[in-house]
């Protein structure tokens, strides 16, 4: 069998570049050309079947969205946007069909996010800067399936004695906890300015300035019954979930993934039949960078035929699936229409 690893690849880019030596082209240029190629140019040329994945992860109680990170390596959305290409139907929460969609517009005018705004019960008397209470609209929530405050959709406000405004927002440290502090300005914890109970409403509120006298102290909330959801937004490397969960629910989705860098010389493309398309690829990349075109234009055709030979795979794999459209689901996978259909049992 054909060699397709690392040193395989390495081996043709030096051949196609004329640069037989290492000190005409070091190794570890080498491995940052096909690198370079396979993580970040690869996998926008093509689209293969084959780097279509499942993707799942986890809900928490009362948490309605989840973004990319980069600190916590066990989590299922860890360097999403880097790991990921691009998201793609069908979505599953909890095994049901999810609404999918990528239009903040669309998905809050659905379910909009419609601030409540009430007077906490207390009015500024130019020196008292600390309050507490709960939260109006949250007395007496119900306790069986209960209402909760939607984190990152909290504001405390009020006026000081000079004209200008207060006001403190929510930064979530838990599921159930928000900090308070002022808008763009970076967090310390414990918070000097008070916390909010987001499943209670309960609220600890202390201003950096006293509101000034008979000044109205109001808070600004969205309150939401947690429940199954049914609806998903993909914005801005982030999910937002609708209903608001009130429990972990399993969300699956399909994804490209982005293809996996050759650290090791006997380590081989997910695909052996990717290596003579990486080595030119790699390529490329090295005459680019020496200015010459000539050779550039050279390898071209080559280039060219070996992304065809590549895509081939997924063509072939994509014909033999019917396109989709209004009456797929009443076709069934044996051929024959579904329930309801020649059978009595819908019109014909």
């Amino acid at each position: 069998m054909a060699n397709a690893t690392l040193q395989a690849i390495r081996t043709k880019v030096r051949r196609l570049t004329r640069s037989i030596s290492e000190s005409q082209l070091p190794t570890a240029d080498i491995d940052e050309y096909v690198n370079t190629f396979v993580l970040y140019d690869f996998p926008e040329h093509l689209r293969l079947f084959n780097l279509k994945r499942t993707f799942s992860f986890y809900t928490e109680p009362y948490v309605d969205t989840y973004s990319t990170n980069t600190t916590v390596a066990t989590d299922p959305l860890y360097d999403f946007k880097n790991k990921y290409i691009s998201v793609h139907e069908p979505v599953y929460i909890a095994g049901y069909r999810a609404w999918f969609c990528e239009d903040r517009s669309e998905f809050f005018n659905t379910y909009p996010l419609i601030n409540s705004i009430q007077s906490i019960g207390a009015t500024g008397d130019g020196v008292t800067t600390a309050f507490t209470g709960t939260i109006p609209s949250m007395v007496g929530a119900s306790t069986g399936n209960q209402a909760v405050l939607l984190r990152n959709n909290i504001l405390f406000s009020s006026i000081d004695a000079t004209g200008n405004g207060l006001a403190l927002i929510d930064y979530p440290v838990s599921n159930t906890t928000g900090a308070l502090g002022q808008p763009g300005v970076p967090q310390t914890l414990p918070s000097p300015f008070g916390q909010i109970d987001y499943t209670t409403g309960v609220y600890t509120v202390n201003f950096a300035a006293a509101p000034a006298a008979g000044q109205a102290i109001n808070s600004q909330t969205v309150i939401t019954q947690p429940t199954l959801p049914q609806s998903i937004l993909f914005f801005n490397s982030s999910f937002t979930v609708r209903p608001v969960p009130d429990q972990p629910y399993k969300i699956d989705m399909e994804v490209y993934v982005r293809p996996t860098e050759l650290l090791n010389a006997a380590e081989e493309p997910f695909l052996q039949e990717w290596w003579q398309y990486i080595a030119y690829g790699a390529a490329r990349k090295v005459f680019q960078d020496r200015m010459d075109m000539e050779s550039l234009m050279m390898i071209e055709p080559e280039y060219k035929k070996q992304e065809n030979l590549i895509l081939r795979r997924t063509i072939v794999q994509q014909t033999s699936q019917r396109t989709a459209t209004i009456y797929t689901d009443t076709y069934n996978a044996s051929g024959a229409y579904g329930p309801g259909w020649f059978s009595g049992g819908g019109s014909f």
